[in-house]
């Protein structure tokens, strides 16, 4: 007699193939994605010969797909213009303003010289008044 276990991914029972001694996923696609998932992740983080071997394989494929991104992106305009929309909403959430190529002569300043109380996060201590001096790059 088979016994019946429950899947680890989707939770039904399934009947355990008995040549299977730890059998925890039933056979449906999405399961055996998912523990084909997890022994990769189990494998790279305890395996540095698997590491290696991936970081070869991926290293590899990108020599021989060197403009595969910039083919992508021609391809896909909605994913470019979801992702610059997404950046932006970064940008703005981080406090980046007006942000700029390297070689742009316009210099980002978050900060105003002056006089800033310093408080303390995790005491409750009275604030020092500390005073800034903005020092320009180059």
């Amino acid at each position: 007699m088979n016994r019946r276990m429950r899947c680890a991914h989707c939770r039904c029972l399934f009947e355990a193939n008995p040549r299977a001694k730890n059998q925890q996923y039933c056979c449906r696609k999405a399961c055996q994605r998912a523990r084909k998932r997890k022994w990769q992740q189990q494998k790279l983080a305890n395996d540095p010969d698997y590491q290696a071997n991936q970081k070869d394989a991926q290293k590899a494929w990108q020599q021989n797909n060197p403009d595969y991104w910039r083919r992508y992106r021609n391809q896909h305009p909605k994913y470019v213009e979801r992702n610059r929309l997404l950046q932006e909403h970064r940008d703005r959430k981080r406090g980046f303003r007006n942000l700029a190529k390297m070689d742009a002569l316009k210099q980002i300043c978050l900060f105003k010289p002056g006089t800033y109380y310093l408080i303390p996060y995790l005491a409750k201590m009275d604030a020092s008044g500390q005073k800034v001096h903005i020092i320009p790059a180059g």
